[in-house]
């Protein structure tokens, strides 16, 4: 099977786009693992299929780099609405955009008709334990430990239709050792469903730099609910402020998030458009 595909990118954090307003695409689980693959295929965190939708302008569908479905990625829905945009299946300032966690309002910043740049309404943050989910019967889990291999790490748990699991590390998070520490934390037995994981440094209330762990996908450069589960957090910890720009500096560039006193979250951010091709499934087998 012969698969057209974008390649585009949110901060670093990069997916295969495949546009199902034209076709169809079948086994999408398996074809996720094998178009990841950065030696033997495209290369990417997953593939993310836009689809019509009955009650939006598109709809998404993310599956990561192992098979597996999410339930959101805030740097992939900056690049579907930057997608729809570009290819006039919905070329206007503001788009909407059904996801497994609900329909997104994105507001499109563009100049002399060209994208530059979108601002998510990624909804309120979930922070009920029971709801994130965690096996923790408490009403939040702020600034509390989770004991990894014999050592506690304290915690701020937030879920933005993904679940978060946020780390404030005294060390440089450029020097942890992640693909190590990330998996004990991803396959904790207090996250049933798993969770992504947030190290992070603070620099001062306005800006944070942070590494992630991806459930199902392991180290990315960027992590858009990720980003917005660290200003969630930063505000819970009493570091960040309700209602300011938060700017998040991850591997792969820098994502500005807003902590709403309403317990939204605003995420803005680039969306950049790598290259189209083909593929053909059969080279891949």
């Amino acid at each position: 099977m012969k698969i057209n595909f974008t390649k585009m990118h949110g901060a670093g954090n990069d997916y295969i786009y495949i546009d199902c307003f034209k076709y169809s695409v079948d086994d999408i689980n398996n074809l996720s693992i094998l178009l990841s693959d950065r030696h033997k295929a495209v290369g990417g965190d997953g593939i993310i299929l836009i689809k019509p939708s009955e009650v939006a302008d598109a709809e998404m569908a993310i599956y990561n780099s192992d098979g597996s479905e999410a339930m959101m990625c805030g740097n992939g829905i900056r690049c579907v609405a930057r997608y729809i945009y570009d290819n006039n299946i919905a070329h206007k300032d503001v788009v909407n955009i059904d996801t497994k966690s609900g329909i997104k309002v994105i507001e499109i910043n563009s100049e002399n008709d060209k994208f530059i740049s979108a601002k998510v309404d990624m909804g309120k943050a979930i922070l009920k334990p029971k709801d994130i989910p965690m096996d923790d019967d408490s009403e939040t889990f702020v600034n509390k430990p989770i004991n990894v291999e014999g050592k506690e790490y304290l915690c701020t748990c937030v879920s933005m239709g993904n679940p978060h699991c946020v780390i404030i590390m005294d060390e440089d998070v450029d020097n942890l050792e992640i693909e190590k520490i990330g998996p004990k934390f991803e396959n904790h037995p207090i996250f049933p469903d798993r969770v992504n994981v947030e190290f992070i440094n603070i620099i001062d209330k306005n800006n944070i730099k942070m590494r992630v762990w991806e459930r199902g996908s392991g180290e990315t450069l960027a992590c858009g609910t990720g980003s917005c589960a660290v200003v969630v957090a930063g505000v819970l910890n009493n570091i960040c402020k309700y209602d300011e720009p938060v700017n998040i500096h991850l591997k792969g560039g820098t994502l500005t998030d807003v902590y709403k006193e309403d317990g939204t979250v605003i995420m803005e951010g680039p969306a950049t458009k790598v290259f189209e091709g083909v593929v053909d499934t059969d080279d891949l087998k």
